[in-house]
């Protein structure tokens, strides 16, 4: 198989860690982990936890990130995990013709209740519902072609179906492999892992999905309630 830029865009505080996890684990990928993460921080000022550590450890030159990610391996696959809430105004987007584009959605209540136990300030721009959906429309416009779509909790109920169908849809064959994970941290991980990333790091596998919804209280809910058409259009599109 020749060389694929698989490019899977998600909120945070979804299953984006976990779906890192098990591409991964195939043996013919490898994975980059929020490329645009320093860049991000630097650019807007904003205040996430390890900041400083995060621009010192990251790239912060947005098109020097492009550069790398639009390099597909000499076979294999070139995994790359990337939040939404990164995705800045004044980068380009010629670049984007060169990747194979999968959107990760999860209802935005799961993800308020799961971000604010994380980090105390919450606004929808925090979870990228907006800049997902942007995102999603400019790559079906330039495309042609609406992007491969991915509920988690639709996922999480039946991940082994869930995987085969979306390989099978990117013309690439399924590894079980995908499906479990030895538990631990990863030297692929951004090291904002120390931060978010414990309960992915104890996992061997995809967890069931939640049922019961969390209590919001109603800061978060006007937040969730902003979000929800973005997450309801992407909905729509994923798969069965």
């Amino acid at each position: 198989m020749s060389g694929r830029c698989i490019a899977m865009w998600s909120g945070p505080r979804n299953i984006s860690t976990a779906m890192m996890r098990s591409w991964e684990n195939r043996s013919d990928t490898v994975v980059i982990d929020e490329p645009f993460y320093a860049h991000f921080l630097q650019h807007t000022g904003i205040d996430h936890p390890m900041r400083e550590e995060v621009i010192n450890a990251g790239e912060r030159n947005w098109q020097t990130v492009v550069d790398t990610l639009v390099q597909p391996p000499a076979k294999g696959i070139f995994y790359q995990k990337h939040i939404t809430t990164h995705w800045l105004d004044h980068f380009s987007t010629d670049w984007l013709d060169a990747l194979d584009h999968v959107f990760l959605i999860r209802n935005p209540v799961f993800v308020a209740a799961s971000y604010a136990i994380k980090r105390a300030t919450l606004t929808a721009s925090d979870l990228g519902y907006a800049q997902q959906s942007t995102l999603f429309d400019l790559i079906t416009k330039r495309s042609g072609q609406r992007p491969l779509v991915i509920d988690s909790t639709r996922f999480l109920n039946n991940p082994g179906e869930q995987l085969r169908a979306l390989c099978n849809s990117l013309g690439i064959g399924f590894d079980e492999n995908m499906l479990q994970w030895r538990a631990g941290a990863r030297a692929t991980d951004g090291i904002w892992g120390q931060h978010w990333y414990d309960s992915v790091n104890q996992s061997t596998g995809f967890a069931p999905a939640r049922s019961a919804l969390p209590a919001l209280d109603p800061a978060q809910q006007q937040v969730v309630d902003s979000c929800q058409p973005h997450y309801a259009t992407l909905e729509q599109w994923a798969i069965k």
